[in-house]
């Protein structure tokens, strides 16, 4: 890229980007302690907030592009760094100039799909409802309940499509009046903004918000953390806002009501895996483990580095589309962590985090005696 011409210039660009926080950064490293990176491999946030509140002039690295916006070093700063505003306001000036390393190559194709199809996959708009083939569910009208938004991943991920059909058999056995928008929906552009592209997350939100809007949507239930906190917490910025809940909540909701009841036993070990964007940046963990203790024999036990301090997936920040090489992977320590504890199946409630899990799972040593499921396939296996 070409060379900015002075400090000042530097310093402008990266505070126009969002990244004037960085200044008030005094060195401490508590950063670097908490970071999941230095679980498997040297890094430090400290050292390129430094070089950044110095005017760093060089972005052709990886450093700026390795944080998974976990949100753990926010919560130990004295200093209100904002490290994950401030870290992709690196990336918006490296997107600018369209400077990416190796590893950050595929973001290119992920770009190009999500503004011509709407999904990072290349894949066929007309096809985003397929998953709900056999399942009679209803296109959303206004009137119902609320608006199922079942994300990319479970949209074309055969995996992960499972999962959306569970959800679907939930909703449906407790009689809640539900609609998809299908070929009409878009990413919700949460990934793509923090790799900084913010004009394509921009486009993929107005488009989403006129949509919701000319259907009549008051409520929108989400399967994916990222979806959850981008309705819940960016799309607000466009002087909008949903009802937004995410299925662990909206499911302890219905058990609460009685209108679903979980009576079947589950005579099962279970570990729940705090997903960063569910739980860090939007406080939500007691739900989805109340879920899991109202299944009867159902077990559930805890990992070490559970709830505040859960270990990352790895996916956030974009990273789900980026290259990390086996032994840099927060995802295997995940599964370790799982089968210390003895348990039988390792659950959580984001597509991210199944994704990664299900990959570390291939080539674990451990991979016959665990197995990867969402808590909307336990709950599905709980009721009659």
């Amino acid at each position: 890229m070409e060379k900015v011409a002075d400090y000042k210039e530097i310093i402008d660009i990266i505070k126009e980007k969002g990244g004037d926080a960085f200044r008030l950064c005094y060195q401490c490293g508590k950063c670097d302690v908490v970071c999941p990176w230095n679980k498997v491999r040297q890094f430090s946030m400290r050292k390129l907030v430094r070089e950044a509140a110095f005017g760093m002039s060089e972005i052709e690295g990886e450093d700026i592009w390795r944080c998974t916006t976990c949100g753990k070093c926010p919560k130990v700063c004295p200093r209100d760094v904002k490290q994950v505003e401030s870290g992709i306001s690196l990336r918006r000036i490296a997107t600018e100039y369209g400077v990416y390393p190796v590893s950050v190559n595929p973001i290119r194709s992920i770009r190009s799909s999500l503004n011509g199809d709407g999904n990072p996959f290349s894949e066929d708009r007309k096809k985003r409802a397929d998953w709900a083939q056999g399942l009679s569910v209803n296109t959303f009208t206004e009137g119902m309940e609320i608006l199922y938004f079942p994300g990319c991943y479970l949209s074309y991920d055969p995996r992960l499509k499972k999962v959306a059909a569970a959800t679907a058999r939930i909703l449906k056995k407790a009689g809640v009046s539900f609609g998809i928008l299908g070929s009409k929906e878009n990413c919700c552009g949460e990934s793509i903004r923090k790799t900084g592209d913010e004009e394509l997350y921009r486009q993929l939100a107005k488009e989403n918000i006129k949509t919701f809007i000319d259907n009549g949507v008051k409520r929108i239930l989400v399967s994916s953390p990222h979806c959850y906190h981008t309705f819940k917490n960016e799309y607000p910025g466009f002087m909008v806002k949903f009802e937004v809940v995410h299925i662990a909540q909206y499911i302890f909701e219905l058990v609460n009501e009685g209108r679903l009841e979980l009576n079947k036993e589950y005579k099962k070990k279970i570990t729940y895996h705090d997903p960063c964007y569910l739980g860090r940046h939007n406080g939500i963990y007691d739900e989805p483990r109340n879920i899991l203790r109202k299944i009867s024999a159902l077990e559930l036990t805890e990992m070490a580095d559970t709830r505040e301090d859960s270990l990352c997936c790895g996916g956030g920040g974009g990273r789900i589309w980026m290259d990390t090489p086996k032994g840099e992977r927060f995802s295997d320590l995940r599964i370790d962590q799982a089968v210390e504890v003895g348990a039988e199946i390792l659950v959580t409630s984001c597509p991210y985090c199944i994704a990664n899990f299900e990959d570390s799972l291939l080539s674990h040593k451990d991979r016959e005696t665990i197995v990867i499921k969402d808590i909307t396939e336990i709950v599905q296996e709980a009721i009659s």
